[in-house]
């Protein structure tokens, strides 16, 4: 791991402007489709259920329903977008474009096209949820000035999941290989971390397990961000974040080396 670091120079956010400027031509198909299905699923439940389900039990009080899932929405936003872009689209540069086989006749190594992966994967994370803060902003969900709060939190939240999803590309034989992560992996946790439902109302056990996923710790920060409050244990939550976070991006850009090289 060590090597990993000393391989990595700042010539890896040139990997990083170069995928910013394919997102910027191809923007419209790459940002507003996975856009829509979030506030889709804000209109739905939050009109739809929030029409049955007036306000939920949340840390002794009550909130209003939709004011509860749009954070979770926020949350959902930064990991399908890190996490898809560090899978499927990655994986598409590295074995269909070709993209890797040129930026290695650079004076890139292969680590700092990695790292430069990943941090693009954290950025494309950060600008879903802030499109998505700015399209919710009119049912006045979130409460300014703590909501911005999320902006640069999502960095760190799109950070993990890119990891997260760089790590699967080193291993799977094919990208139809990425529906195991993700229905595996992405979906439980888009389901069951607190996203649409409290939870309170799980048994202990399913609540054990909810808290070791890493999106029930980045949905509670943002709700409680969202809600204009920042209580002293939301720290809890960023420390499992930061200490999950670090070698889990030395570990993808390891794999994803020696995956290369062979």
């Amino acid at each position: 791991m060590i090597g990993v670091l000393r391989n990595i120079s700042p010539r890896a956010l040139r990997v990083w402007q170069r995928n910013r400027d394919v997102y910027f031509v191809t923007w419209k198909t790459n940002l507003l489709p996975p856009l829509l299905e979030p506030i889709l699923y804000l209109l739905a439940f939050g009109a739809g259920i929030g029409a049955l389900v007036k306000e939920v039990p949340y840390r002794g009080g009550t909130i209003g329903y939709a004011a509860f899932i749009a954070p979770g929405l926020l949350a959902t936003q930064v990991m399908f977008q890190a996490f898809f872009e560090t899978t499927y689209n990655t994986f598409v540069r590295m074995y269909y474009q070709k993209t890797f086989d040129a930026l290695v006749t650079t004076p890139l190594t292969l680590e700092d096209i990695m790292a430069g992966e990943m941090l693009w994967g954290a950025s494309k994370g950060a600008i879903g949820c802030a499109v998505m803060m700015v399209a919710i902003g009119g049912f006045g969900l979130l409460d300014y000035p703590h909501a911005l709060i999320i902006v640069p939190f999502s960095l760190l939240a799109g950070l993990f999941f890119a990891a997260l999803g760089l790590c699967f590309t080193a291993v799977v034989p094919q990208i139809d290989a990425f529906n195991f992560p993700t229905f595996l992996f992405v979906m439980p946790m888009f389901l069951f971390s607190g996203t649409f439902f409290p939870l309170d109302v799980l048994p202990r056990w399913a609540q054990a397990i909810a808290l070791a996923l890493p999106l029930t710790h980045i949905t509670n920060v943002m709700r409680e961000a969202a809600l204009g409050r920042l209580p002293a244990d939301l720290a809890w939550d960023l420390l499992y974040l930061m200490v999950a976070t670090v070698p889990l991006c030395l570990l993808g850009i390891r794999l994803m080396t020696r995956r290369l090289v062979k």
